[in-house]
């Protein structure tokens, strides 16, 4: 008796195990992780604070993908296109390097502009040298940082003294419009040729000096797919969202004008 009454209790809880396990908690277990899929994004350094908000309300939005940015001149990323450099979409900040881009076959149809920038002069905050517009950044012993020939924000510079007849004597000349803020906020130079999105995102770090002239030379913003995006169909979902009237409103928060109509 004994015995048979151990096996009836084993075979109640082989029982009791199998009833406790249904097929519908056993699928849910084995259903795997959602795949995420991965977009990544060549933009102009000038773009960095408002991509980086505008990357997250577009995950917010499309479950399941991820943006990731990668920043540079524009002039740098249309080089490491070139070269091959992996990505879906490049967001310019001027038309000049993304005609270069097209001329090279670097990029799935038609470029659509997204924004416009201007420059402004970016100084230390109370602007203790006294800057009062674009004539007196060629007053000597002024320390000025700009940008390099060929980045966007330095043919816009360029253009700005070819206007004007005021031709500047820099320091330096950066590959990127963020290293030439950076320069003013350490105070290795007393003024920065970059552009009012860039003075308003630093914020109390330095202060902006606007100038009538830098209307000699705005800026227009394009994007389009790259040829070799292996996510074509996300590349032109991401450019959509920055064209739509979320991205809008988003790079109008931060300075940037409209795109010409």
């Amino acid at each position: 008796m004994p015995a048979l009454f151990a096996a009836g209790i084993a075979a109640a809880l082989l029982l009791s195990g199998c009833a406790g396990s249904s097929p519908a908690s056993r699928t849910q277990q084995a259903s795997p992780a959602p795949k995420i899929q991965t977009i990544t994004v060549f933009a102009a350094t000038s773009l960095t604070a408002t991509f980086n908000t505008l990357g997250t309300a577009f995950e917010a939005a499309n479950p399941g993908v991820r943006v990731q940015f990668d920043y540079n001149g524009t002039s740098t990323l249309v080089t490491q296109l070139s070269q091959g450099a992996p990505a879906d979409v490049l967001a310019s900040a001027d038309e000049k390097n993304m005609q270069n881009a097209v001329s090279q076959n670097l990029i799935s149809g038609t470029p659509v502009d997204f924004a416009t920038n201007v420059l402004e002069i970016a100084v230390a905050p109370g602007n203790p040298k006294n800057i009062t517009g674009w004539s007196d950044l060629a007053k000597s012993g002024l320390k000025v940082d700009v940008c390099a020939d060929g980045v966007p924000c330095g043919n816009a510079t360029e253009a700005v003294e070819k206007a004007t007849g005021v031709t500047l004597t820099p320091i330096s000349q950066e590959q990127n419009v963020g290293d030439v803020l950076a320069k003013v906020e350490s105070g290795d130079a007393d003024a920065g040729v970059v552009y009012v999105t860039d003075v308003k995102g630093a914020g109390s770090k330095v202060d902006g000096i606007p100038f009538p002239e830098a209307q000699h030379a705005i800026n227009t913003y394009p994007i389009a797919a790259t040829a070799s995006s292996k996510h074509a169909a996300l590349a032109k979902k991401f450019i959509a969202y920055v064209t739509g009237a979320k991205g809008q409103k988003l790079l109008a928060d931060a300075g940037f004008g409209a795109p010409p109509k």
